[in-house]
């Protein structure tokens, strides 16, 4: 048993598994088999030092990996390793907890809030304290109060050491937050961990039953460890001075690949083991089992330039494989055309599935140009970590407007964007609204036009209804005049309210929505552009046709799963891909001011952490690895020419090959909304009485007109279709 634990292991690796005594740090290069090491080190122990399986806590990042090891050394020893804790720090601390909980004043039932709890009681307390929620919002609030939190500094240590007013607003409502969450028995997922450390620090009885109980701690993922961690790794392993040999610590990790300082990790954690644990060994794995030789020489190449970093060098006895391939194209829409062509040569090839293929990028929103080409080609993908652009909110909120526009009948769309943004309509009008609508059995859409008879409504009510059945209707006329899918957005997201609510925000998630609403136009244009009417028998795409194709794209359900289609590609950033692996990887945007981030520009430390991104991105890659980037990126609707990044300069020549277009700025599909005005359109003119023809609804008879030029507009009774009100800018009517 235990020599064929050791058997299939490279010398470092059965150094690592075999060590005994000493504090021991496995410093682990990526696809180095870190998983590997550190279930037959617990097999190991089991099996050939005797130690029992209740003595060994082993702490990893993910309850996905925790499952993952205990299965992994159940297959290895038996059901006898379920009695083993193999637990994310939280789910370890809580268990702790549970049991001590009386000793720190808490019920041991007490709940744990999740983010949407947290955020919902704090903005209770900034509007008892009457702090401003539009310079400090809840979540800006909480943040910084999980900083704290995640340095171990409690609230009476974070009011005297505040030295601005903004630190100052922070340690009140830390205070009032803390006093909440104990009067409801409550904690937050930072205070799991530190409650513990407090507990082990103030009751030395429970330490102490802790070092008994503990022989052995393991922990994964170390380069990723904030303060609070770093400490309740210390309390658990002991200094002995309670009479108990401090537990045998296992910590493996990798400082290249720690990408996390922006949730607290501190990489010192790793860097200074030696010196925090004296009598430490280090075993370093640098055979690496998953890629190339020209992607590790690369990778190296870049993350050699961070100073002060342990020394390593990843090497492959897999041979050197094809060279890395650097690609230049002339925007974002030919970088995503560059990586579609290229995924379907390689499967044409047979050499590939789509399940083979990730692509990786800096911030959630370059996703979009590459999703838009996936669509329109019927690429299967999903989207990691992230949402896929047309599920996320914004965007689900805009395609509502325009689905309530085209069909009066979908109530869901309807009543979906009726308080969106908010215009005071509330549960009540909804409901009353509801109720008339049920007693007439007509739609919610047919109600609202019937405002004034639903009595139960108060007036400031009647009045929203009023306004927002006016705005709707409005724009409804223009579809009805054959106006186009992209000015239809547009005028909805203005008049709405929609894009001056996200526009005005601090939260710079709601950035990233104006951005995402950008990108809904620009698939309005190119979908007109696709369809325009180029002569009298056809007719120009209609707001009802986009919503057909989108729905088409739009539906998850579309997308296959890992069968016999080969599965989907990938689609995730950079923080997400770490610990995934992919036989090609595309890293996109390799840009000074996108990849390495514009905000890191300007700071050494900044700038180390995201080449460690690169390095991270880069060794994903199994067999081919291709970093692309665009000369000139569009922003809304101006080019902005980055210069190449600076990571690819550090890249010796020898292991890539060079493609592209030269860096000439080709015409910019680039969204935004200060576009050029629409070509002027000649209006016809009709007088009561004439008789028309419309594409939809036949012949008619104009009844009324009003306005002049671009608005003027006019009322024609269709027999069958009833009285439409047109706009005849954009009316397909021919007069007869």
């Amino acid at each position: 048993m235990t020599a064929d634990l050791l058997e299939d292991l490279n010398e470092p690796q059965r150094r690592a598994v075999a060590h005994a005594g000493t504090p021991l740090l496995v410093v682990a290069g990526a696809g180095s088999g870190k998983t590997r090491v550190l279930t037959r080190r617990i097999a190991y122990l089991l099996g050939q030092r005797n130690v029992s399986p209740g003595e060994i806590l082993a702490i990893t990042f993910t309850n996905k990996a925790a499952g993952e090891m205990k299965e992994r050394v159940a297959d290895m020893v038996g059901p006898r390793a379920r009695v083993m804790w193999v637990s994310t720090f939280h789910s370890a601390c809580v268990r702790i907890l549970r049991t001590e909980a009386h000793r720190l004043g808490l019920k041991s039932n007490f709940t744990i809030y999740d983010t949407q709890d947290s955020v919902r009681l704090m903005t209770l307390i900034a509007k008892d304290h009457n702090i401003d929620i539009k310079t400090y919002s809840a979540k800006y609030l909480l943040s910084s109060v999980s900083n704290l939190k995640n340095e171990l500094i409690d609230h009476e240590t974070a009011v005297s050491r505040a030295n601005t007013p903004q630190e100052e607003i922070v340690a009140e409502v830390y205070g009032e937050y803390q006093r909440r969450l104990m009067r409801a028995s409550a904690v937050d997922f930072d205070d799991i961990i530190g409650h513990t450390v407090a507990l082990l620090q103030a009751f030395p009885d429970v330490a102490e039953y802790y070092h008994r109980k503990f022989r052995h701690v393991l922990v994964d993922e170390y380069q990723d460890t904030n303060h609070a961690q770093y400490m309740l790794v210390r309390q658990l392993v002991g200094d002995g001075s309670d009479g108990v040999e401090p537990a045998e610590l296992c910590v493996v990790g990798d400082s290249d690949q720690s990408i996390y300082a922006f949730r607290g990790a501190n990489i010192r954690n790793i860097v200074e083991f030696e010196r925090d644990y004296k009598n430490a060994t280090t075993v370093v794995l640098e055979q690496n089992y998953r890629s190339t030789q020209n992607i590790l020489s690369s990778a190296n190449a870049v993350i050699e330039k961070n100073v002060n970093r342990p020394k390593k060098r990843l090497w492959t006895a897999e041979g050197e494989g094809a060279k890395v391939t650097i690609y230049t194209a002339a925007d974002e829409h030919h970088e995503a055309d560059y990586i579609v062509r290229t995924i379907d040569e390689l499967i044409d090839n047979n050499e590939y599935a789509f399940k083979d293929f990730a692509i990786i990028y800096r911030t959630n929103n370059q996703s979009r140009s590459i999703e838009e080409v996936f669509i329109r080609k019927g690429i299967p993908y999903k989207v990691v970590g992230g949402t896929r652009f047309y599920e996320r909110k914004e965007i689900r909120d805009a395609l509502a407007y325009l689905r309530a526009v085209a069909n009066p009948a979908d109530d869901v769309s309807v009543r979906r964007i009726l308080n969106v943004p908010r215009r005071g309509i509330g549960d009540k009008a909804e409901e009353a609204v509801e109720m008339f609508a049920r007693r007439e059995r007509i739609t919610f859409s047919e109600a609202l036009n019937r405002v004034p008879e639903i009595h139960a409504l108060a007036t400031r009510s009647a009045t929203a209804l009023t306004e927002f059945n006016t705005m709707i209707n409005h724009l409804r006329t223009m579809d009805d005049s054959g106006a186009g899918p992209s000015e239809i957005l547009m005028k909805a997201m203005e008049t709405s309210g929609y894009l001056k609510e996200l526009t005005a925000s601090r939260d710079p998630q709601d950035e990233v929505r104006v951005e995402n609403i950008a990108e809904l136009e620009n698939v309005t244009r190119e979908f007109e552009e696709q369809f325009p009417a180029e002569n009298e028998d056809e007719r120009a795409a209609t707001l009802s046709d986009f919503l057909e194709r989108v729905s088409l794209v739009a539906d998850s359900d579309e997308i296959p799963t890992d069968d016999a289609h080969g599965g989907v590609v990938t689609l995730m950033t950079l923080h997400t891909a770490k610990g995934l692996e992919f036989p090609v990887v595309f890293v996109t945007g390799m840009e000074d001011g996108v990849f390495p981030h514009q905000r890191a520009l300007g700071s050494a430390t900044e700038l180390e952490e995201e080449r460690r991104l690169a390095y991270v991105g880069m060794t994903r890659a199994m067999q081919r690895l291709y970093l692309t980037r665009a000369s000139a990126r569009s922003t809304w609707g101006q080019p902005n020419y980055n210069p190449e990044s600076r990571f690819l300069a550090e890249i010796p020549e020898d292991f890539v090959e060079r493609l592209g277009e030269e860096a000439k700025p080709l015409g910019l599909s680039g969204g935004g909304f200060d576009r050029p005005r629409k070509r002027d359109v000649q209006v016809m003119v009709l007088n009561v009485g004439d008789r028309v023809l419309h594409d939809k609804f036949g012949m008619g008879t104009v009844v009324s007109t009003a306005g002049h030029n671009d608005s003027a507009e006019a009322t024609i009774d269709f027999k069958s279709a009833g009285q439409k009100r047109l706009l005849l800018r954009y009316a397909p009517v021919e007069k007869l």
